[in-house]
């Protein structure tokens, strides 16, 4: 297998060269260069599998052979009953007949985020130590990634974490989940901006190649391919579950804003898993939402982007999304490089009367909104049903995966998070707080370490300079 970039000026490279990186050389971010496929006789055998062995067997579709014993035993250690509460890892409920959401939120910070997170932190230990390499992670986090990342790298050799978060607009759970990590290897940093704010000073810094090699800068959100994979490979296994025979359409509806959960998705549909539709919710911050409708991408500024009630969910500027319009474009490089920095990147991009509409219409993923008054709503009404608490970027979803459901097609739902991250927004909707974990017992009293920085990339740029690894 090998990797290129979206945008056409990154040489073929294999999966442990692109493994730590973020941003491809040129600006891009990588993609195979073609897919893999699954045929229908491995889909059969995969549903033999647990978790961990599914997982070394997607992982190896998108690695060399020669990586797959490695593979296998990382996802051995990382896939256990103990980190994910069940010998299942992802389980499936069902809300009524039809209808089923996939547990996604039982790892150790109680967000879909450790499901990759925690693979990818015992592959970047294990490529770090093969190279006697140090690395840098620089990340941007709208609350989960975060928490998630810092709790995959605390403590590991030879990695150093800076990870940026919009000062203001995460839960105080979310929040305190990240600043009270102690561990010396782990830096916080609050931007006094918005989530998109934090990812342009990720991006920018990562695209001064040659600050990135001296810094040896990598990256664990959503432009990693490494996770991307990971994530793929709970899509199989939902589909595994949710199918009345095998062969049989299942769709998923995803909470989105950042579009990687999504294109994991899309990928387990791409290479062959018989995956119907995969329905993208989002929050007032409808960019995705708008453009699955119109084929119109508008690009929204920080005082455009709403902090609202699901507040991972609250970004304008989707930065995986390029991955999915590279393929749309049919894989031609220079048409993404006119959309991503001609004259109107910017602003954004309209594709409505041009070819790439139709084939839109045939990629599979359709779209729906959901407001604060939509997802109390649906809290409730769940609650009402049976019991069961959502977190509100859940209900998001459910919400939208009871208007896209179609007669006779399984309908799954991804749990985002626990309903404890979220407690103003339950109280608001059930009159009570959820119910937390004991291990998160006085979280938000715990004593909290952090720098605010402006929204500008020279501060962090400094804060690197004084703290981040060097090789020896």
């Amino acid at each position: 297998m090998r990797y290129v970039s979206t945008r056409g000026g990154m040489e073929p490279a294999g999966f442990r060269d692109v493994l730590l990186e973020g941003l491809a050389p040129d600006g891009g971010l990588v993609v195979p260069s073609e897919w893999p496929t699954v045929a229908p006789a491995t889909l059969a055998r995969w549903g033999t599998l647990d978790y961990a062995g599914l997982a070394a067997e997607v992982l190896a579709r998108f690695a060399d052979p020669e990586d797959a014993p490695w593979l296998g035993e990382l996802c051995r250690a990382t896939y256990t009953a103990g980190r994910f509460g069940s010998a299942e890892v992802t389980p499936l409920a069902t809300l009524e007949p039809g209808l089923h959401l996939l547990g996604l939120s039982n790892g150790p910070t109680l967000a879909f985020k450790d499901l990759a997170m925690q693979l990818l932190g015992a592959l970047f230990e294990g490529e770090l130590a093969r190279r006697g390499e140090v690395l840098n992670v620089l990340g941007a986090t709208s609350g989960d990634t975060g928490s998630a990342a810092e709790e995959a790298l605390r403590g590991r050799a030879g990695i150093r974490v800076f990870m940026l978060s919009p000062w203001g607009r995460m839960s105080e759970f979310q929040r305190a989940q990240m600043y009270s990590v102690a561990d010396a290897n782990v830096f916080n940093i609050a931007v006094e901006g918005t989530f998109d704010d934090c990812q342009d000073i990720v991006k920018a810094l990562g695209g001064d190649l040659a600050f990135k090699r001296e810094h040896r800068l990598g990256a664990v959100n959503s432009i990693n391919w490494a996770r991307v994979c990971a994530q793929v490979v709970y899509y199989v296994r939902g589909y595994l579950a949710a199918a009345p025979r095998l062969g049989d359409e299942v769709d998923f509806c995803v909470p989105s804003g950042n579009f990687g959960n999504a294109l994991a998705g899309w990928i387990a549909r791409r290479i062959g898993v018989p995956i119907g539709r995969i329905a993208i919710a989002t929050n007032e911050n409808d960019v995705l939402d708008e453009f699955f409708r119109t084929a119109r991408y508008r690009v929204r500024g920080a005082a455009q982007t709403l902090a609202t009630s699901s507040p991972s969910m609250d970004i304008s500027r989707a930065s995986n999304f390029e991955r999915f319009v590279f393929e749309l474009l049919g894989r031609d490089p220079a048409a993404l490089r006119a959309l991503w920095s001609g004259p109107g990147a910017a602003a954004g991009f309209d594709l409505s009367g041009t070819p790439h509409a139709a084939a839109l219409g045939r990629c599979g993923i359709v779209s729906g909104r959901s407001t604060h008054a939509d997802r109390l709503a649906t809290i409730r009404d769940q609650y009402a049903r049976d019991g069961r608490i959502l977190d509100p970027h859940t209900a998001d979803g459910v919400k939208v995966a009871r208007e896209r459901r179609r007669p006779g097609v399984p309908m799954v739902a991804l749990e985002t998070a626990l309903p404890a991250k979220f407690a103003v927004t339950i109280r608001e909707a059930l009159g009570f707080d959820p119910p937390r974990p004991a291990a998160f017992l006085g979280l938000e009293a715990r004593p909290q370490r952090f720098v605010r920085v402006p929204a500008e990339a020279g501060s962090v740029r400094e804060i690197l300079l004084q703290h981040a690894a060097l090789p020896a």
